[in-house]
Parts: C-alpha cells; structure tokens; sequence
C-alpha cells in the first residue's frame, strides 16, 4: 500500500524536490564531517599543554588549574602517549587539591587503560590513598575505611615488589584499627546498656578478624566483664588467661584478672576449646 502527500500535485512536487534537497544536504554535513575529523588538528601541541600543566603543578602548586590542563591532554590528544602521561598526572593534582572523587576516576581509568604500565601501582595506591585521607572519626560510618582497604590490599596483591606495596601495607593497618575501633566503639555501648549479648557479638570480631590492632586487648578485657555479667564465668576467666598469656604486662589484663578473680574464677586457667582460643591459635598467637 503507497501512502501519498495530501494536496495539489504541484505542492506534491515541491514537497518531494525539498525532501531531495534536504537529502543532499545531510550528506553533503556527513561528507564534510568526515573530512573535519580527518583534518582535526588541536587548539594546542600535547606536549604544549602538559608542561603547562607541570607548570601549575609544580611552579604555582594550583593543583586544580593543573589537573583541568592534563585532562585537556587526554581531551585533546586522546590515546596518544602524552594522553597517558597526563592521566597520571591528573590523578596525582586531583588528590593534591583533596578533589579524592576525581582522583579516583581518573586513577581508575588510567589502571583500567595501562594495567601493564609501571605507573599502574601508583595509580591504584592512589585510590586507596584517596579513600584513606577520608576517613572519618569512629563515630561515623567506615566506609571509605573499608574501601580504602580493598583498594591497597589491591596494590598489594598485584604489585607486591613496588615501592609503593610497603606504604599499602602501613595504612591497610590503620585502616583495620580504625574498623576495630567502630566495633569497640559499639561494643562499649552495648556493654553500658547491659545488653551483653549485643556486646560481646562486637568484641568477638576484633578478637577474631582484628587480632593485630590496638584494640585486641581492650576487646579480651571487656568480653571478660561481659560474660561475669552474664555469670558464663569460664569464657570469663578463658578470655582472662589469653590476654595474660599474650599480653602479660598489659593493663587491661590486670582489670580482667582483679575482674574474674573477685566472681570467683581463675584468670589463669584457659579453655582451650573455648572460640577465644581456638581464634587465638588459628593465627599463631599463643
């Protein structure tokens, strides 16, 4: 079935002459379109932009100015060698200028583009380093706590022998004290409000998933009170006895021994099928 155009046939033929002359016009936009992209030269030489950009970074320390010219590089000159250099850049002005969310997206695209670059380590150690300077007091949520972690565990697990492995290391450390922390933080709240259940579900995970941190001690001390609270007096003197054995000269250990000892237990007698234990041993310790 032919659909026909309403109106005279001289309106007809107007209508299918414009349509021809629109036709040749888009081609005629494709054509020159084409040949723009050919011919497209940049406003300015890559090599231009990026000193200039070193310039900002380095001379003016305008960490943002700096940041916007290397991305002009990648914009400009996309996937040229310049463009690569300055997507490094870029990452490193952008965290300079504490602009972290920029950092990240401009560090994880240079990680997804050049894995096998030289630079890609530092590239993913700054995104942990980005998630790492914003994390927050123990008070509020740990997010970026646990983000900055997988992010350096990152580092860690594919570019072990760089230089940049040891300083993941360190702040994977006080990134997991500061977790230790919130759930201390937690515990200690569940603890006043006498809801020793609650209180010692939260120790229970320092002493298990956070035993290299500060807070392994207080942890064993306060799952002593909770569980004399509770009248559970041999996980009591259990958690006693582990934190004297691994940390003698701790003071935590002598509230937890005064502690038990007065509910009438043994701070030195361990249980060794006791999960405090068994988590002590699993690791090594004790």
């Amino acid at each position: 079935m032919m659909l026909r155009l309403k109106g005279s046939p001289r309106s007809g033929r107007r209508l299918r002459a414009l349509a021809g002359c629109v036709a040749l016009a888009l081609v005629a936009g494709w054509l020159a379109g084409c040949a723009e992209k050919e011919d497209y030269v940049p406003d300015q030489p890559a090599d231009k932009l990026y000193n200039e950009g070193l310039f900002l970074l380095n001379d003016q320390q305008d960490y943002r100015a700096a940041a916007k010219k290397f991305d002009e590089v990648d914009r400009e000159n996309p996937y040229s060698d310049w463009a690569r250099k300055a997507l490094l850049m870029s990452a490193y002005a952008y965290y300079q200028s504490e602009e972290y969310t920029d950092c990240v997206n401009s560090a994880k695209r240079y990680v997804a583009l050049h894995p096998g670059s030289p630079d890609a380590a530092y590239a993913q150690y700054l995104i942990g380093a980005s998630y790492y300077d914003q994390i927050l007091d123990v008070t509020r949520d740990q997010a970026r706590a646990d983000k900055a972690i997988d992010a350096l565990e990152e580092v860690v697990r594919k570019y072990p022998s760089s230089e940049y492995a040891t300083a993941a290391k360190k702040k994977i450390e006080k990134a997991r004290d500061q977790l230790a922390g919130k759930e201390m933080e937690i515990g200690r709240f569940y603890l006043n409000k006498r809801d020793f259940g609650g209180a010692i579900n939260r120790f229970k995970v320092v002493v298990t998933q956070y035993q290299t941190t500060r807070h392994v001690e207080e942890a064993l001390e306060r799952l002593s009170e909770a569980y004399v609270a509770l009248g559970i007096i041999d996980e009591a003197q259990t958690a006693a006895a582990v934190l004297g054995h691994n940390f003698p000269d701790s003071p935590w250990y002598k509230n937890a021994y005064d502690l038990v000892k007065t509910a009438g237990g043994e701070p030195t007698t361990e249980n060794k099928d006791s999960w405090i234990s068994r988590a002590f041993k699993k690791l090594g310790v004790g």
